[in-house]
């Protein structure tokens, strides 16, 4: 708590410090409270496996409450702090937290964080060229496409934060084209800034009483460029180079070295939107063994604003590689930075028994699949907006399970049927909440004995 104390104080006196030198000082200050009840059924292993695994259904609440502050010298320079903390209380069967005495304690207080820290610069010595450098996020109008490669910086947290340590510099070349040079540096667990933290003497969830926030050390070069080509026609090619380091647990997988050159497309013509992204991966472990992969999708949306609920449609294609044993090199694609509930929520959970090295028990490392998409949004009020999808997987090779796990599985490439509704609300600018449920029915790709399973959550939140 004094770390946190310290560089809460430490930030503190340096926006007034610095805000000293500038009369155009303006300040802003917030706060949200966040509160989810999920249920899962069956999620994680479908009910193959036995108890003794520990893989239990799940009922709990997460109760997320971050503060935030900046400051703004003048126009073009700033700096912003925000703190995060998310409680679980954990209703069972699922028994964790334990005490000292192995006891379920139902209450993880988790952790405070440091969710951001960052200082940011525009016009640089009166050039077309911005900075932000620090703990930020990729979210909102600073995503890059739709999060295909760049989204959570942290996946192994949950949805508590979404940061990436990095330094980012924008180019404005004109109106129409601009490129981001970033650098990213993410962590196992995180040396670069103080928590506060309770020690959790028995969860899968931290490691030598420290959370466990990714897969690996891992490094990243993007070069991200954004071309408006025309009045309905824009393009986003890019190159990422990710190094991800010798894994501590798990597995054991050396070090990668891998390159990704992709580009999205995306054509905008009311009342159509087409669009689309592909890329293609390449790079080596150490030790020689190569890795190639490749991945992108494609997609049409209609919407038909005079009517009735202004339904919007869209059909969806995803095809993301898998590797293929017989050969030496590893042709899984690999998510990169997008790690999370990217089209569902549910089977993020599943994917975590299957042998891609790299995930080492990770959810939400979509690869080997294949992903046909029928959805519909309506707008049931102008405040509630109602989504129905129907998902229907493919995997393009057959399931390499873990050894201990290899009875979730079987020899078929139909991973099953998703149907998902997510209902949202807005009572007024500080109070929103959403229900969201999905329903998914295994194929031939799981064992024959896999049980349908089901994931429900709701959420209310504040913000001031």
């Amino acid at each position: 708590m004094r770390k946190v104390l310290a560089v809460v104080l430490l930030v503190l006196g340096s926006i007034v410090f610095i805000s000293a030198a500038y009369a155009e000082t303006t300040y802003k200050f917030g706060a949200s409270e966040r509160i989810r009840q999920e249920i899962w059924d069956n999620v994680i292993d479908l009910k193959t496996l036995p108890p003794s695994n520990g893989l239990y259904d799940r009922n709990f609440f997460r109760f997320k409450t971050s503060l935030w502050g900046g400051a703004d010298f003048n126009k073009d320079t700033g700096v912003f702090l925000k703190l995060t903390s998310e409680v679980y209380y954990n209703l069972g069967p699922y028994r964790y937290p334990r005490d000292k005495k192995g006891n379920f304690t139902h209450l993880d207080e988790n952790e405070m964080v440091v969710d951001n820290l960052y200082i940011k610069a525009n016009n640089v010595f009166g050039l077309p060229v911005d900075l932000k450098i620090g703990r930020q996020d990729f979210l909102g109008p600073d995503m890059y496409g739709e999060g295909f490669l760049i989204a959570d910086g942290n996946p192994n947290d949950g949805s508590r934060c979404f940061y990436f340590n990095a330094a980012k510099a924008k180019w404005r070349i004109n109106e129409n084209h601009n490129v981001d040079f970033v650098y990213i540096t993410n962590r196992f667990q995180d040396t670069y800034l103080p928590s506060w933290r309770t020690a959790i003497e028995d969860s899968p969830t931290y490691y030598d009483k420290k959370r466990i926030l990714n897969t690996s050390d891992e490094q990243a070069y993007m070069v991200y460029l954004r071309d408006k080509l025309s009045e309905n026609l824009s393009v986003e090619p890019y190159y990422i180079f990710k190094k991800e380091e010798e894994h501590p647990l798990g597995p054991p997988t050396p070090e990668l070295d891998l390159n990704t050159i992709g580009a999205r497309a995306l054509y905008q013509m009311a009342p159509w939107t087409l669009g689309g992204e592909f890329a293609y991966q390449f790079g080596d472990y150490d030790g020689g063994r190569d890795r190639e992969g490749y991945g992108g999708y494609i997609f049409a949306k209609r919407k038909f604003a005079d009517i009735t609920l202004k339904p919007e449609f869209e059909l969806r294609f995803v095809y993301l590689s898998g590797d293929d044993p017989d050969t030496d090199e590893n042709e899984n694609w690999d998510p990169l930075f997008s790690r999370n509930p990217y089209w569902n929520e549910l089977l993020i959970y599943t994917q975590i028994f299957e042998v891609v090295p790299d995930s080492a028990g990770v959810p939400g490392y979509w690869t080997n699949l294949q992903l046909y998409m029928a959805k519909v949004t309506m707008e049931l009020t102008p405040d509630t907006k109602l989504a129905l999808s129907y998902q229907y997987y493919r995997a393009n090779e057959e399931a390499q399970p873990l050894a201990n796990r290899a009875a979730m599985f079987d020899d078929g490439k139909e991973r099953g049927h998703l149907p998902t509704l997510f209902l949202t609300h807005k009572f007024n600018k500080n109070i929103d909440a959403f229900f969201q449920y999905e329903y998914f029915i295994p194929g031939d790709f799981y064992n024959s004995d896999a049980e349908n399973a089901q994931f429900l959550r709701w959420q209310l939140q504040f913000k001031i």
